[in-house]
């Protein structure tokens, strides 16, 4: 099989993963999370568990799609365009780090580090949505407390996805 060929087994997980991120996405708008972290706009980040999944055991470009389609579904389901302008930008953001720390895995970059790394463009790609609409650069001030929130995140992300990526590598479910 070519390597730029799409199986109905790779586009059906594709589909069944674009509904999970939706879904935790749409879950994640109704955790209290500022009740516990005092930050508008940090989130967990759940939805990028199957961002890090899609683009281990996929390839990157179903992973994207499967961003742009999360990013869509979230923005139609009460997110509305400001959302997805955020969404979208900090998502593809934390997607190209995450696949380009992603070749260096096993070897310079664990599955935290490229978790964290994608937490951290994520909010980078926020904070530059925020700078343009309010077209204020000091936005830039709130970037470290979002990166510290990011760091947080990434971690836990990470440890959220490590159980599933040990089971599903033994299944041969993606194939190659």
């Amino acid at each position: 099989m070519s390597a730029g060929r799409i199986t109905a087994k790779k586009l059906a997980l594709a589909g069944m993963l674009t509904a999970v991120a939706a879904a935790l996405s749409v879950l994640e708008r109704f955790l209290p999370l500022q009740a516990v972290v005092p930050l508008p706009g940090v989130k967990l980040g759940l939805a990028n568990v199957v961002t890090m999944f899609a683009l281990f055991f996929l390839d990157f470009r179903l992973s994207a799609a499967i961003v742009l389609a999360r990013c869509l579904l979230g923005a139609l389901l009460g997110g509305g365009p400001t959302g997805l302008m955020f969404s979208l930008t900090g998502s593809m953001l934390a997607l190209l780090v995450m696949a380009a720390l992603k070749r260096g895995h096993g070897r310079a970059f664990s599955l935290f580090g490229i978790s964290v790394a994608g937490a951290a463009a994520h909010n980078l790609g926020q904070v530059l949505v925020a700078m343009a609409l309010l077209n204020d650069a000091a936005v830039l001030a709130y970037l470290p407390a979002l990166l510290a929130a990011g760091l947080i995140t990434g971690v836990l992300t990470a440890a959220a996805a490590l159980p599933f990526f040990g089971k599903f590598s033994k299944t041969g479910v993606a194939g190659k």
